[in-house]
């Protein structure tokens, strides 16, 4: 999702203070986070319980397309309403529609969720807000404008990442052993102030705006770096975004050990690594209108 403020599929970010250490193109890291995490993704979308295929879905937050594309190659016929704030997103999403052969399919629609006046999406059978709900300054009014769009017994799918996906051992860097941890724990503090809602317990709200929790599901996420070169790619632009909430927070030694792991011309550089992993976990709640 992309909102007013510089969030991502993951937690907005400030820029780091030097040019290697610049966030990567923001489309670049939603596109990484899809093709590493497709096949959990997949999972999710053939657990949803789903009384018929949906004619009809909304996805919110859409970015550059992940959950519209997962959820058109589980449901082939259906049509989907992507939603984000970003023009330059939804355009590299129209296009990647039209080289799949499915742009008669979508339809983009550029709005911010955060408003009071939501665009008309339609009666979707199924709306999908991945990595979104969190970066809502209002999650209940959101909650209920979703409420109201669905037709009835539709279905509310809310997908969260459990933060940053974690990506390096234990050991590394070698001079620096649990360095990933406290960027990790820096990063947290900031985004506890300015993402509140990240992390949070979706069931009771979902509950409290109306809608049946029908089910709960936590994917854990652990594949290997072995398995794809875009597991170095996706590390280190996760790992530069992280930088820039934790930069502050940061020992010297343990911020000069993180630049070293982000300059890509460094013999140390996170892209030479051969010990990375992915390593995280997605919850999914399904809530349907009655």
């Amino acid at each position: 999702m992309t909102t007013k403020h510089p969030h991502t599929s993951h937690d907005s970010t400030q820029p780091g203070t030097h040019r290697k250490h610049e966030p990567g193109d923001q489309a670049e890291i939603l596109d990484l986070d899809a093709e590493v995490l497709a096949e959990h993704t997949a999972s999710i979308t053939a657990w949803l319980p789903l009384k018929t295929n949906p004619r009809h879905i909304v996805d919110l937050g859409c970015g550059t397309g992940a959950g519209t594309f997962a959820l058109l190659d589980r449901f082939p016929e259906a049509h989907v309403t992507a939603v984000d704030t970003s023009a330059a997103h939804l355009k590299q999403l129209r296009d990647t529609a039209c080289a799949r052969g499915v742009e008669e399919h979508v339809r983009t629609v550029q709005a911010d969720l955060d408003d009071s006046d939501w665009p008309d999406l339609g009666s979707p059978d199924l709306t999908w807000a991945s990595a979104s709900m969190h970066h809502m300054a209002h999650p209940d009014r959101a909650l209920s404008n979703v409420h109201g769009m669905l037709a009835p017994g539709g279905l509310f799918a809310v997908v969260e990442l459990a933060g940053f996906p974690r990506f390096l051992p234990g050991y590394a860097p070698e001079d620096r052993p649990g360095l990933e941890e406290r960027c990790h724990a820096a990063s947290d503090s900031f985004h506890a102030e300015h993402v509140p809602h990240r992390g949070a317990d979706w069931g009771p709200m979902l509950a409290a705006a109306g809608f049946t929790v029908e089910g709960e599901r936590t994917v854990p996420v652990h594949i290997e770096g072995a398995r794809s070169e875009a597991v170095g790619r996706y590390a280190l632009g996760s790992l530069q975004r992280i930088r820039g909430t934790a930069a502050e927070s940061l020992s010297s030694e343990d911020l000069a050990a993180l630049d070293q792991l982000l300059d890509t011309d460094s013999p140390h550089s996170i892209l030479h690594r051969d010990d990375l992993a992915v390593r995280t976990e997605r919850t999914v709640w399904a809530a349907r209108r009655a």
